[in-house]
C-alpha cells in the first residue's frame, strides 16, 4: 500500500506503472466507495497508461481530516498528490463526486489536466434540500439506513440480485465508509455548482453515463455535456451509476475510443 501526507491528512493511493514512462490516467471514485471500484478498468488499461488511484479524504484508508469539506478541498488534495508524483498533463476521469473534483482541479490547476472524462456526474448534482435530508438521516441512523435507496440508484436490478456476491461486497463497501467522511463529502456536493465553470473548459471532454443511472441520469449528464464546447457524450448500456463495476469492458472501450480521438497536441 502507498500513503502520502498531503495538506493536513494522510492519503492512501496507488500508482500503477511509471508516470515518467507512459501517459497518465487519474481515476477518482464516487461518494461512499474507495478506489477498488476501478479494478476491472485498471487491468484493461494498465498496459498503455500509468494510472493514479486514491481514496479521497474521509474515504477508504485515507484520513478524515477536518469536516465538512468543499469540493475545492478534495481538488487541492488531488493536486498535492499529483505534484508529489510529478504528474503533469494527465487525463483525469472522475465518477460522480469524482467528476466534480475533476472539474474543480481543472479550474484551479489547469496545468495538471490535459483531458477530462466526466463519468456519471454533472455540473451540479442534486439539491440542497436533498443533501440536507440525507445528512440528517445518516446523523440519526447511520449509513446503513439509507444504503438500500442508494444502491438502487447505483446498480441495475440485474446486478442487485441477492445471489450476486459482488453486490453484497459493494453494499459492505458503502456502509463501512467513515460516517464523518461520508457526511463531509455530502456537504461538499451540496454546495458545489460548476454550471458557469463548465462553459470555460477548454480541454477535450468525454461525458459518459450508464443508461440506468439513478443518481445522475443520462439527461443530466447530456445537459452537462451541452455546456462544454466540443464535449463528447456517450451512454453505457445495462449500467447504473457505477459502470466501471457493472460494465467495465464497455466503459473501457468507450474510454479507449476517446483517448484515440485526442489530437497529438492533446495527448499527454
Amino acid at each position: 500500500m502507498q500513503f502520502a501526507r498531503i495538506n493536513d491528512i494522510t492519503i492512501h493511493y496507488r500508482l500503477v506503472g511509471a508516470a515518467a514512462a507512459k501517459p497518465v490516467l487519474v481515476l477518482i471514485n464516487s461518494l461512499g466507495t474507495d478506489f477498488r471500484i476501478w479494478r476491472d478498468v485498471v487491468v484493461r488499461l494498465a498496459a498503455d497508461f500509468a494510472i493514479v488511484l486514491y481514496d479521497k479524504r474521509g474515504h477508504g484508508l485515507s484520513e478524515i481530516g477536518q469536516v465538512p469539506y468543499s469540493i475545492e478541498d478534495h481538488a487541492t488534495d488531488l493536486a498535492g498528490l499529483l505534484d508529489r508524483l510529478a504528474v503533469k498533463r494527465a487525463i483525469v476521469c472522475g465518477l460522480s463526486v469524482g467528476g466534480l473534483i475533476a472539474q474543480s482541479l481543472y479550474q484551479r490547476r489547469p496545468d495538471l489536466v490535459r483531458a477530462l472524462v466526466l463519468c456519471d456526474t454533472a455540473h451540479k448534482i442534486g439539491t440542497a434540500e436533498m443533501w440536507d435530508a440525507r445528512i440528517a438521516a445518516i446523523e440519526a441512523h447511520g449509513i446503513e439506513a439509507i444504503a438500500d435507496g442508494v444502491l438502487e440508484r447505483w446498480f441495475t436490478p440485474a446486478f442487485r440480485r441477492p445471489e450476486n456476491v459482488a453486490f453484497v461486497g459493494y453494499r459492505n463497501m458503502l456502509i463501512r465508509q467513515p460516517v464523518a467522511g461520508y457526511l463531509g463529502t455530502c456537504a461538499a456536493i451540496r454546495d458545489a455548482d460548476y454550471t458557469d465553470a463548465a462553459g470555460k473548459i477548454a480541454v477535450p471532454v468525454l461525458c459518459v453515463v450508464g443508461d440506468q443511472d439513478g443518481s445522475t441520469p443520462p439527461d443530466l449528464v447530456r445537459e452537462t455535456a451541452a455546456l462544454i464546447a466540443g464535449a463528447r457524450f456517450e451512454v453505457i448500456r445495462d449500467a447504473g451509476h457505477i459502470p466501471c463495476v457493472e460494465q467495465p469492458e464497455a466503459l473501457t472501450q468507450t474510454l479507449s475510443s476517446f483517448f484515440k480521438s485526442l489530437s497529438p497536441g492533446d495527448k499527454p
